[in-house]
């Protein structure tokens, strides 16, 4: 049959190749209602039909597309399977199309989508292991570089980062940009996103039951999707830490659940192993997730860069006197400006902040850390007091709510909860739109509502402050404890070196700063005795000397910004060796150096955050500045310029000396 895109087409040709029998045989079978689960045609219109006209007559009768999908129905039973690959190829350029538009439509329904805005972020290539290569920054279109991968087998790809750093938004991003034909044209015939926060609700474990989940269509040809050219699919499963149970858990029911087990079938390449493989995962649960990877690649998120986070803040306010106040109250205060490079609390900031403007108040507020952070945004959202007191309580029974809530969702691993596990907590979800978000889910003819915390942080604060705000205040002692020694254990049996981020907010509410701040935003006094085992849990995490998730991201992005761009110590000098092209008259070699500036004296080149006043530039900026005026001289007192925005290298002379080269490799 000669190849086309046309429905109409394929369905002629495919009747003429059938022999006279085999057309009589089809004939028949179009009669049996049963097997085409719909009115099939009377044996009278049948007589006499010819193919052209038997064409017209399921044309006219179905529609093309439909028609092509009863004569492939037809076909199988036949056993005639030469022909229903080449009419189900017709029916998956059709589908392609169809999902594609399904992912678009999906994105518009989305409040907040990426659709709307979007901001870049930094994403860092890690060298496997015993690998010479160097971290390197890399964009979104590199991620399946085929020549990346030409011998390592289909692509898999790891983007690792802590919370909110932006994973998710990442990689809807790229599920849009794929289905309007912006990223990866003519690679991929379908990408699948998988939130593992949500397949949960699948009713069935199966592949074909997850493809139809993704497609949002059960009529979706998904035999076919998973039998025709497999290596053309791309599965995006995000957040693979939130597929994980808890500990407990594991311990008393070892091995995964159905889900879980056709999630990891697919990660092994048990199935479909010639598809390509994106999988998005906090570092904690990276240990876990390693085991069942061959040949992966990693990638680090690393947030917001200096110019992207200003883009943020203007795209988050429209005020324009709002965005200049937001701005420089940020750029006065270190914590927050460095906060702001993780996306997640870049959007709590914006948001406490315009929160703070709308009521009229005055920032006047300095966070310490990223709990400051949180403290002040669950602080304004919180339903306000009033003069008779009343709305306290209200206040007081939301925020135990919202406590409760998170705490029995880390300790059983869920995130998901439906409107009645709400009011077993007091809790009214459409009024808690700044704490919880909401989904609806189509159950059959039914169509149930989900919520979840904004995001994975809040869910974590909020169980951090459960032990806070507890009726028996000395549980607290007992549950913290029992929460380290969790930590202690899963270190020895996983390695892990990650501080969760309920025990980060716990730790910092633990410093005597941050409890008196805790008590003055919540009206809610801090016992003596939970003072105390605040104390002793703070020696006890101090002890195990955990990473801190933020704080390494921090200073990950303040090391690797000059690593990658200006700031190689030029004992770390990287050299690149070679015979020079050009010939020179003394017939000598010449080598080529890669260099960049020194870290030498970076306090120096620090642009001060908090001036308001006009500014030299970003610290970028000013490290660039100082690198056009400093100079090296050689033994003979000639000059070279020492990390020039040029592009060009230095030459070492074979007889001693540094010679300049511009791009073009002419001697400068």
């Amino acid at each position: 049959m000669a190849l086309t895109d046309n429905p109409r087409e394929a369905l002629l040709w495919a009747l003429c190749d059938l022999e006279d029998y085999n057309f009589k045989v089809l004939k028949f079978h179009l009669r049996d209602k049963t097997l085409l689960k719909c009115p099939g045609l009377a044996r009278g219109e049948l007589e006499g039909l010819s193919r052209v006209d038997l064409a017209s007559r399921l044309i006219l009768m179905y529609g093309a597309h439909e028609a092509v999908k009863v004569v492939i129905k037809v076909l199988k039973v036949m056993n005639l399977l030469e022909l229903v690959d080449q009419l189900s190829h017709i029916c998956l350029n059709d589908y392609r199309e169809t999902y594609r538009e399904h992912v678009r439509c999906l994105e518009e329904l989305q409040g907040e989508g990426v659709k709307h805005g979007y901001n870049q972020l930094l994403l860092v290539a890690k060298p496997s292991p015993g690998s010479a290569t160097l971290e390197q920054e890399l964009m979104v279109e590199a991620l399946f570089d085929p020549r990346e991968w030409s011998d390592q087998g289909p692509p898999t790809v790891v983007i690792q980062g802590s919370a909110g750093t932006g994973k998710t938004t990442l990689v809807r991003k790229m599920v849009l940009d794929w289905a309007t034909g912006a990223l990866y044209p003519g690679q991929f015939d379908y990408v699948f996103y998988v939130s593992c926060r949500e397949v949960g609700l699948l009713p069935g474990s199966t592949l074909d039951q997850l493809l139809i989940w993704c497609c949002g269509d059960n009529k979706a040809p998904v035999a076919e999707i998973r039998r025709q050219q497999p290596e053309r699919l791309l599965f995006i499963l995000d957040g693979y830490d939130e597929l994980q149970r808890s500990y407990a858990e594991r311990l008393t029911r070892p091995g995964p659940t159905p889900i879980e087990d056709m999630l990891h079938r697919l990660i092994r390449r048990e199935v479909l192993p010639t598809s390509s493989l994106l999988i998005t995962t906090r570092p904690l649960a990276l240990r876990n997730l390693e085991s069942l990877l061959k040949h992966p690649r990693h990638i680090h998120i690393l947030g917001f860069s200096d110019d992207e986070r200003k883009k943020y803040f203007r795209s988050y306010f429209t005020d324009e006197e709002q965005t200049r106040n937001a701005i420089d109250f940020v750029l006065g205060n270190d914590v927050l400006y460095k906060a702001c490079q993780v996306p997640g609390i870049c959007w709590v900031v914006c948001s406490w902040l315009k929160g703070q403007m709308e009521r009229g108040g005055v920032v006047a507020e300095t966070p310490s850390n990223s709990t400051d952070i949180f403290m002040a945004y669950v602080a304004t959202f919180l339903p306000p007091n009033d003069e008779e007191g009343c709305a306290e309580l209200t206040r007081r029974k939301v925020l135990k709510g919202l406590c409760s809530l998170a705490a029995e969702g880390i300790q059983h691993q869920r995130f998901l909860f439906e409107e009645a596990e709400l009011r077993k907590h007091n809790l009214d979800g459409p009024s808690l739109a700044p704490f919880l978000s909401s989904i609806d889910y189509q159950e059959g003819l039914n169509i149930k509502k989900f919520y979840s915390f904004r995001h994975i942080s809040f869910q974590e604060f909020f169980h951090a402050m459960s032990y806070l705000v507890k009726q028996d205040q000395a549980q607290l002692g007992e549950e913290s404890l029992k929460e380290v020694n969790r930590l202690l254990d899963e270190k020895k049996q996983e390695g892990s070196e990650e501080m969760t981020l309920s025990m980060q907010f716990l730790l910092d509410i633990s410093k005597k700063e941050s409890s008196s701040n805790f008590e003055l935003k919540f009206c809610f006094k801090i016992s003596p005795l939970i003072r105390q085992d605040l104390k002793n849990f703070k020696e006890l995490m101090n002890s195990i000397k955990h990473k801190r998730t933020w704080d390494l991201e921090f200073s990950l992005y303040e090391s690797k910004i000059k690593n990658l761009v200006n700031s190689v110590q030029m004992s770390d000098v990287e050299l690149k060796i070679g015979h020079s092209n050009e010939k020179k008259s003394c017939s000598r070699n010449s080598f080529s150096v890669k260099t960049s500036l020194s870290n030498r004296q970076k306090e120096e080149q620090k642009c001060p955050i908090g001036d308001k006043g006009n500014r030299a530039g970003t610290q970028m900026e000013a490290l660039m500045e100082k690198a056009e005026g400093q100079r090296t001289r050689d033994k003979d007192g000639r000059s070279s310029r020492m990390g020039s925005t040029e592009k060009g290298t230095l030459a070492l002379k074979e007889g001693g000396g540094v010679e300049g080269q511009d791009s073009e490799g002419k001697a400068q």
